[in-house]
């Protein structure tokens, strides 16, 4: 595979929510296949056709193209030196929520550590990413963009970093507000018992997107500091 983009997430250590999101989603990026979806009342692939293709995760440094002079090798070294100088954060849980028109996991509890991790990895990672094109920049505004969203888009590549960073594990794209419901209460049962109480996050992903769009695990390293 040669990567187009690399990206820092969060991904559930491998078990039972991480086997989950795989088979609800269709596409596992630890093993870099796709997954039969669960037999449900509701069509699942259609669903979660949007979040597909990043596998289960959460956002910390947005993906991005390496910047001229770089290379994975030396991006993998900053990784691993990054995750054993950071320590891990605890929150109360994981939880079932709507955002918007979406239905994703969300963290329960003060996120003030959570949140200042995510910006250190925004930061730690600039010296790998490409500038945007203005192609990247026109796609990324013809969406709305406050003031606020514009400077981080300059800034860090990304509008929804720093201040307008929300962590947040997507399960489906965009949905009417009865679907959204519907999926809330077919999901709740099947995911109660593999949320977590506390939910700790003691590990970052560095991933990498094949030509096709998918992401792939490289390597997924302990936070050590």
């Amino acid at each position: 595979m040669t990567p187009t983009r690399y990206a820092v997430y969060f991904t559930p250590a491998p078990g039972p929510l991480a086997d989950f999101g795989a088979s609800w989603l269709g596409w596992d990026p630890a093993t870099g296949r796709a997954c039969p979806h669960p037999e449900m009342p509701l069509p699942v692939a259609e669903i979660t056709a949007t979040p597909r293709k990043y596998g289960l995760h959460a956002t910390m440094k947005p993906p991005f193209r390496l910047a001229p002079g770089q290379t994975e090798a030396a991006l993998a070294e900053a990784f691993v030196r990054f995750c054993a100088a950071r320590a891990p954060v605890t929150l109360d849980a994981l939880d079932m929520a709507a955002l918007g028109r979406f239905v994703a996991l969300r963290p329960v509890g003060d996120t003030g550590a959570l949140d200042a991790l995510a910006a250190a990895t925004v930061r730690a990672f600039e010296a790998f990413r490409a500038p945007l094109t203005e192609a990247d920049l026109a796609r990324r505004r013809g969406k709305g963009l406050s003031p606020a969203h514009e400077a981080n888009l300059r800034a860090w590549g990304y509008p929804y970093v720093m201040d307008a960073f929300r962590f947040h594990i997507t399960l489906t794209g965009p949905l009417p507000p009865a679907t959204l419901e519907a999926v809330q209460t077919m999901l709740a049962p099947r995911l109660a018992p593999l949320l977590p109480r506390p939910f700790v996050i003691d590990a970052l992903s560095l991933m990498a997107e094949d030509a096709e769009g998918r992401f792939h695990l490289i390597h997924r390293h302990a936070l050590t500091g």
